[in-house]
């Protein structure tokens, strides 16, 4: 963000003016002190009473004169949500605020979700997992139409290894229609596509700085993964890239001089693909192996890692910024909002979501490598279901050795109709999607399990967007403890009313608190007593 887009110090005392009556007496008490810390835009003075030697905080414009037994030790500048995180990512991505929206798949991360985003100049994905490229391209059609020029919008790539020409489908798409951000999740090595788009139209400016022409983002839960993504790619895969004509030998040189993403999304305990891991352990180890990697090969590239997972209010937010995170990246939060592709019926399950009412439960894009993903599982029975799922597929080695019972109970209370029935409807997405599949299940009987298992988990997700309300018990929701988090903080205010708040209202609010929070930790640290009331910002409408 350039500097002409900053809070000005001129607006900072045009709001310090409106604090002058309040009395400096007050500064020493618990609602003067939260007062001052909720108003992080205005400057604030940390003062002593002589007297007493008692800390306190006044606004800056708070008239004290010389016989009052005051005195001001110094002074706090305005701290507003925009000087949150690294300043590079938001002139790097063209925003105000260092805050990207993540891509929820199947669309649940909406076109119009992105948009709302980019306009209020954050940064937004849309949630292309799971779907068939044709939809990824009318996505990608619509965010260009409506955001001509902008560069704060992406798409997500997810690593498929069950459909390798799927993400090399998807992959050529976003290059070949030159979106500006990528995303690229659950991957657990580099592959050839993500190579591809990260090395694809590298070139070199005048002083010979190597310049991208797509941003990609890599969210890693892993350390090892994350060491992938912040190295220069290899060179054999660089090479087989050439050698297909994929890549330009120029590319692929530049490519041995810059990290493979720029930006690294550090994914904590969050919904849908997750290790479950504490960002307070995962966020600080990739940051020092980023600077290891940095001195390593000499690249000179500031490799910006953000937070994600567990952000779902205002200190959360404020905390990842305190870990050194370079942006924050907010999922589950988000899937209650107006834009969000679910169903008022699986919204209305996760605004009664608190903390512990999530699951682990098995993915349907990689239930064959035991892969699993968090789920809400108050109000659903969709992890117990496909928990047995995984446990069926384990213990046998193809639908004909089921025991009788065993599959007269699956067909009953899990699939909801005859197993010939999962399968006829499963044949025929794969003939259309990808007959190879049909090939190798017909030569590979524990391969056709899997397929009419994973059935059921990629119809489940479906459910619970259009709301099916025959199949409610089966919703798969994506999510994590954040979504209790912010219900807590949110009970009582517009942003869990009936009327689905906005997700830039959810982003604002979230940002706008953490400054406030921020601050009261600033003035905590210079021994102010800041009382725990000034540590919670409630949620209001904000321009």
């Amino acid at each position: 963000m350039s500097t002409a887009t900053r809070p000005s110090h001129a607006q900072a005392s045009t709001s310090a003016a409106s604090t002058r009556e309040v009395s400096t007496g007050e500064a020493f008490t618990s609602e003067g002190i939260t007062r001052a810390a909720h108003a992080a835009r205005t400057p604030v003075r940390i003062v002593r009473e002589t007297a007493t030697s008692r800390l306190g905080a006044a606004p800056y414009d708070t008239a004290s004169g010389p016989g009052d037994g005051i005195e001001t030790l110094g002074v706090l500048p305005p701290l507003y949500p925009e000087w949150l995180g690294d300043r590079s990512f938001c002139e790097t991505h063209g925003t105000r605020f260092a805050y990207v929206s993540g891509e929820m798949a199947n669309g649940i991360a909406t076109t119009q979700l992105v948009i709302a985003m980019a306009r209020a100049r954050m940064l937004g994905f849309f949630g292309a997992a799971g779907l068939p490229p044709a939809r990824v391209e009318q996505a990608v059609d619509e965010l260009a139409a409506a955001l001509p020029g902008q560069t704060n919008w992406g798409v997500n790539l997810i690593h498929s290894p069950s459909e390798p020409r799927t993400e090399d489908a998807v992959a050529d798409l976003l290059l070949r229609r030159g979106v500006p951000n990528v995303s690229a999740s659950a991957f657990m090595d580099l592959t050839p596509a993500v190579v591809r788009l990260a090395a694809s139209g590298l070139r070199t400016d005048r002083s010979g700085q190597v310049v991208r022409r797509t941003r990609l983002f890599a969210k890693v839960s892993r350390t090892e993964v994350a060491e992938k993504f912040m190295s220069p790619a290899p060179r054999p895969l660089l090479d087989a890239l050439v050698a297909d004509g994929l890549l330009e030998p120029a590319e692929a040189r530049l490519a041995t001089r810059v990290p493979v993403a720029e930006d690294v999304t550090v994914e904590a305990d969050s919904g849908g693909h997750t290790d479950n891991r504490p960002l307070v352990a995962l966020l600080p180890a990739v940051l020092g192996l980023r600077d290891g990697l940095a001195a390593r090969f000499g690249h000179g590239r500031q490799v910006r890692v953000g937070a994600a997972g567990g952000l779902g209010t205002p200190a959360s937010v404020a905390a990842a910024f305190a870990l050194g995170a370079a942006y924050v990246m907010t999922g589950s939060v988000n899937q209650v909002s107006a834009e969000a592709g679910l169903s008022d019926e699986a919204k209305a399950l996760l605004t009664r979501a608190d903390t512990a009412d999530i699951a682990m439960a098995p993915a349907s894009d990689m239930f064959e490598l035991g892969v699993k993903v968090q789920v809400l599982s108050k109000g659903t029975m969709f992890a117990p279901r496909a928990g047995r799922l995984y446990e069926i597929y384990q213990a046998h080695a193809s639908l004909e050795e089921i025991p009788p019972e065993v599959r007269d109970t699956l067909e009953r209370r899990v699939l909801g109709c005859p197993l010939d029935e999962v399968w006829a409807q499963t044949r025929a997405f794969w003939q259309e999607r990808d007959p190879r599949e049909l090939e190798r299940a017909e030569s590979d009987p524990r391969h056709r399990m899997a397929l009419v298992f994973r059935w059921y988990l990629g119809r489940s997700s479906a459910w619970a967007i259009t709301g099916e309300p025959s199949r409610r018990a089966d919703y798969q929701i994506w999510c994590g403890p954040a979504m209790g988090a912010f219900n807590r903080w949110a009970a009582g205010s517009f942003l869990a009313g009936p009327a689905r708040p906005s997700a830039v209202q959810i982003a604002l609010n979230l940002l706008d608190g953490a400054a406030a929070v921020t601050r009261a930790h600033q003035l905590r640290s210079y021994g102010v007593p800041v009382p725990s009331a000034a540590f919670t910002v409630r949620p209001r409408h904000l321009a």
